[in-house]
């Protein structure tokens, strides 16, 4: 720079410490790459929006612990990771615009010799640190600092990170249960190999490559907490080589995560057949309250019907676990004339459409609400092609 400008070589350092450069430029990048992961995740968010759209009425089995509950619907589901990857998209905002510029605090963040630079007129000094945060494109600038921005900035954006890749996290383990279950899976190339062992094997390959780099961001981000933590008065140098790893590679793994998360959701096959057939094998238990409201109505003793319910579902159970098949408890109920009922009115009161509750409208609230306009304010990320992932 001296060679390029000779007459100000004699003053160029002065005051400029090395994290006057660094810091600064940091804070130039990050915002630049929080806007980059910004686009990428409003890019997924569009992807989930039209599938939760195309099956947002779709019923199928909803899951607590693991085991069958209430009926919900695909595109429900969907709104479940939509939704968090939407807050997450908030936090990415509010990461990008609340960072503050450094400007010229020089070595213990007084200003001291950018005052001296200008003759000990400090307010000439007070409109340099100004001028520099606006040609830097940063509304807002730290009114105090040690030498360097202060490190809290740091772990709120990493903590911003992860908690994308919470989300994100989500997203593949729930994905790679319901591809054990054979209902929705991530797509799966013409010649892509499954296993080296197994070649009739499907497995969720980019979905546990999101969730292998998910862990390594979730604990990696606890290191931006314990650099601000250890930040000795107005500064020490044990947080530079460190913070040029947790920062670059959290935000080179984040990125590689919402690569992967389009792919797969640009991707997304529903195998309906499954879907309703795992539905209809749990309904029936699931039913057996419509049924027993259905009988006592038709004047049935509603605690003589509840237990011929119990032995009934039982027998079900037991010969489903034993021998497989179809769930006939609906049919057992629809035989047995203590309940008064119809074949008619028995598979009436397990239609799969009255117990996903307002699922299918839920949808369509939340698109609208939330999803909608946050794609309509974010035009520029959905130009373009998406990534192509390699498999």
């Amino acid at each position: 720079l001296g060679d390029a400008a000779p007459e100000a070589r004699a003053f160029l350092h002065l005051g400029a410490t090395s994290a006057y450069v660094g810091d600064n430029a940091d804070l130039l990048v990050l915002r630049d790459a929080l806007a980059l992961l910004e686009r990428r995740a409003v890019r997924v968010v569009a992807r989930l929006a039209a599938f939760a759209r195309a099956h947002a009425a779709r019923a199928c089995v909803g899951w607590t612990h693991f085991q069958a509950a209430q009926p919900t619907t695909v595109g429900k589901r969907a709104c479940l990771w939509i939704q968090d990857l939407v807050l997450d998209l908030h936090e990415l905002s509010a990461r990008a615009g609340g960072l503050r510029f450094l400007g010229c605090k020089g070595a213990t963040g007084t200003q001291a010799s950018f005052v001296a630079l200008f003759a000990g007129d400090g307010a000439k000094a007070d409109l340099l640190d100004r001028k520099v945060a606006e040609k830097a494109g940063f509304p807002r600038r730290l009114l105090v600092s040690g030498q360097t921005y202060t490190r809290k900035q740091d772990a709120l954006v990493l903590a911003a990170l992860a908690g994308l890749a919470g989300s994100a996290s989500k997203f593949a383990h729930d994905l790679r249960l319901l591809q054990h279950l054979k209902e929705v899976e991530e797509p799966f190339g013409a010649r892509q190999v499954g296993s080296s062992a197994m070649p009739y094997k499907r497995n969720p390959m980019k979905c546990e490559r999101m969730n292998a780099l998910s862990r390594w961001i979730l604990t990696t981000s606890a290191n931006g907490g314990w650099t601000h933590a250890t930040q000795w008065l107005e500064r020490t140098l044990d947080d530079s080589a460190n913070r040029r790893l947790a920062l670059a590679e959290s935000f080179l793994a984040a990125d590689a995560i919402l690569v992967l998360w389009e792919a797969v959701v640009d991707g997304l096959v529903v195998n309906g057949e499954v879907v309703r057939r795992r539905l209809a094998e749990e309904l029936p238990f699931l039913a057996t309250e419509n049924v027993l409201m259905a009988a006592t109505v038709k004047g049935g003793d509603r605690q003589a019907l509840h237990e011929r319910i119990r032995v009934h579902a039982q027998s079900a159970g037991d010969r489903l676990k034993a021998e497989g098949g179809e769930n006939d408890l609906l049919e057992r109920i629809a035989a047995d004339p203590a309940f008064g009922l119809t074949r008619e009115e028995v598979a009436a009161a397990a239609d799969p459409r009255l117990f996903v509750g307002r699922a299918p409208e839920q949808v369509e609230e939340f698109l609208a609400a939330e999803v909608e306009p946050l794609l309509a304010a974010h035009p520029e990320a959905l130009a373009g092609a998406a990534v192509e992932v390699k498999v």
